[in-house]
């Protein structure tokens, strides 16, 4: 069984849900990647990524100076343990339509696995996993 600890990332960004969306842009843009996980103190509280800051913020007209993540965040986040099975994460993606789950041990975050990640691992010479794999173009 392969688990999803093998492969998580564990280089995590995580913002305060007070934190402004373009402070989460520009933590994406410098960090090169596609989100970040909303934190209260240790605590995951959801997680927003750079489609949300754009359909569900300036979309709608939130100003992103003044818009605090807390408005926009995806909440009730699936999570996965690190010992879970590759299949059962994916799995949960298919079921609840979401591309990344938290990876929390006792409580605490402790990585992230994405679609990508699996397809890296699942499905190697997949289209998915050649573009997961590249380093970022941005």
């Amino acid at each position: 069984m392969t688990t999803v600890g093998e492969f998580m990332t564990t280089r995590l960004v995580t913002m305060d849900g007070n934190e402004t969306l373009i402070a989460a842009a520009q933590e994406m843009r410098d960090s090169a990647i596609g989100d970040v996980v909303v934190t209260n103190g240790d605590s995951v509280v959801g997680i927003v990524t750079d489609r949300d800051i754009t359909v569900r913020g300036v979309a709608e007209n939130m100003d992103p100076g003044s818009t605090r993540l807390s408005q926009i965040t995806t909440r009730d986040v699936i999570t996965v343990s690190q010992y879970d099975d590759v299949v059962a994460a994916a799995d949960l993606m298919r079921t609840y339509a979401v591309r990344r789950l938290p990876v929390i041990d006792d409580g605490r975050l402790v990585g992230l696995v994405s679609m990508g990640d699996l397809a890296v691992e699942r499905e190697p010479q997949s289209v998915l996993a050649d573009i997961s794999a590249d380093d970022p173009n941005n």
